[in-house]
Parts: C-alpha cells; structure tokens; sequence
C-alpha cells in the first residue's frame, strides 16, 4: 500500500459458497457478451457479499481486523440464505449488475455489530486514490466515493439488500434481464474477509480473512 494513502477504502465481507459462485459466474459470462469492457470475475473481481463499506485510516488497519473478528463467532457460516432477484445500481449509461439474496435478522444482526466495531476507525470520506484504482471515468469515480462515503446508514439496517455482484452492462440491457423470471436459490457463507475496494466496488485486494467455525 503506498505510503502516501492515509485513507483505505475498505469492504467487509462474506465469501459465498459454491452454489453462489456458480451462478454469479454464469451471469458474469453473459454480461461480458453484451459488455467486455466490463469486469469478470476473478482474484481481483472477488464475488462477495458486502456487510459494511467504509473509509478508515490507513494506520490502524491492523485494528480494523481485530474488531472485525465479531464475524468469527458469529456462526455465518450456518446462515441459509435466499437469492430471489437480480439488481442494478445505475450508473452513466450503464450499470453494475447482481444477484439479491433476502437479508435474515442473522444477517442483520452481523452487520450492525460489525458497524460498531469498525466505526471509532472510520473517517466521512476520501478520494479514490483510497480505491486500488480508478475508473478513468470522474463521473463513476465520484458515484463510488459517494456510494461509500453513505453506506451507513443508506445501505445498512432496514436498508440493506445483501447481494453479489456479477458484473455490468447497458442499461438498457440490464432492464431487460430483471423483467426475466429468476430461478431462487439458497446458499450459504463460506468465509469473510477485509478487502479494499477496486474499480465498480469489486473486492479487488485482499486485507485479511479468517477462518470461520462451519
């Protein structure tokens, strides 16, 4: 991490197990067919289900991680949860498109835990230099500092919508694939892990994990 970074822009996460992986990977494919200037799913393009985004300081990463071991005990892996729709958050022509899964008072619980744990090392904001790249894009740049700088309270409690996301596409394209009828899963965590946050807020750099009780 160059030195220079004092702010991070951090994802603490569930990785889901196979069953969610497979599909996340067959509608990654079909979204790289109508856009392949979007991103595939890979070590850098994690496929993930964010519990809290935020911006921390640098230095006390390592403290982050220790209060974050709450998902350690946390029995997440014994979570059943179900996916039921795709999603799109919209952005300049395009958007970033994923599967939803039902949040489970479980789930919630975590998630609240989690953002008292982390919240003495957090700050409102930072530039996207705290991201591990840009977009080449400013408008898209400031829709994910943004999205990240209000994450809580915007996208947590009543307002959470746990899901993976799977890639981007049109817009137009994007529409079309919601109005489909979904085949509704279940799937399970299988690990969690800090990452900091890439281009779109994939799961780009991996900060830590743990090893979660099954």
């Amino acid at each position: 991490m160059p030195a220079q970074n004092l702010i991070t822009a951090i994802d603490i996460l569930l990785e889901p197990d196979a069953t969610m992986l497979r599909h996340a990977q067959a509608n990654n494919a079909r979204l790289l067919k109508v856009f392949p200037k979007g991103f595939e799913l890979d070590e850098a393009h994690r496929p993930h289900i964010t519990l809290v985004q935020r911006f921390v300081r640098t230095e006390q990463l390592n403290q982050v991680y220790s209060a974050a071991e709450v998902l350690v005990d946390a029995n997440v892996t014994r979570m059943q949860l179900e996916a039921f729709k795709y999603y799109y958050t919209p952005g300049p022509g395009v958007g970033v498109a994923g599967i939803v899964a039902r949040p489970t008072p479980a789930l919630l619980r975590v998630q609240q835990e989690l953002i008292a744990a982390v919240a003495p090392f957090t700050v409102e904001t930072g530039p996207i230099d705290a991201f591990t790249a840009p977009h080449g894009d400013p408008n898209y740049d400031a829709l994910l500092i943004g999205y990240v700088s209000t994450f809580v309270p915007k996208q947590t409690g009543e307002n959470f919508s746990p899901h993976v996301s799977t890639g981007v596409a049109p817009r137009y394209y994007l529409d079309k694939m919601l109005a489909e009828p979904f085949d509704a899963f279940t799937f399970s965590p299988a690990g969690a892990a800090v990452y900091q946050l890439g281009p779109f807020g994939t799961a780009a750099k991996k900060l830590k994990e743990w090893k979660l009780n099954p």
